[in-house]
């Protein structure tokens, strides 16, 4: 097998391995294999090969990194319905007192707070956020 087959067979693995895991590195180190094997192609000697592909492998893997696709989203464990599942469910409150109420929910009492811009009225609220025991909720 030739140099060039070499380099793009282990593309290639990396490529299988980058499908299994969801990661994107992966996919830019198998991009500085390609490199790699193009340098063998055009017939460089094995140094050059291995540093054509340490470079373009760095190099991806560094544009990646800074883009928006390299750093997740990051929002508050407390607002991400991800994190919690009672985020988005219904709550029916049926009185306020400034601002505050207790009420009802999967079976035990709740601490439950208006969020932002919500209006204290009687009926069914939306939980945005779970803060400890507390509820904040906002108009359906």
């Amino acid at each position: 097998m030739t140099d060039w087959m070499g380099w793009l067979v282990a593309a290639g693995v990396l490529v299988i391995a980058e499908l299994f895991t969801g990661t994107f590195y992966l996919l830019m180190i198998a991009i500085g294999l390609g490199a790699g094997a193009l340098a063998a192609l055009t017939g460089a000697s094995g140094p050059v090969q291995t540093l054509a592909a340490a470079a373009v492998g760095l190099a991806a893997t560094a544009v990646l990194h800074r883009s928006r696709f390299g750093k997740p989203a990051r929002s508050a464990p407390t607002r991400d319905r991800n994190v919690n599942l009672d985020i988005g469910q219904r709550v029916a409150v049926p009185a306020w007192q400034d601002g505050r109420a207790r009420v009802m929910y999967r079976g035990a009492l709740w601490d439950v707070e208006l969020g932002p811009g919500a209006q204290a009225e009687a009926g069914d609220y939306r939980i945005v956020e779970v803060l400890g025991n507390r509820l904040i909720v906002a108009n359906s």
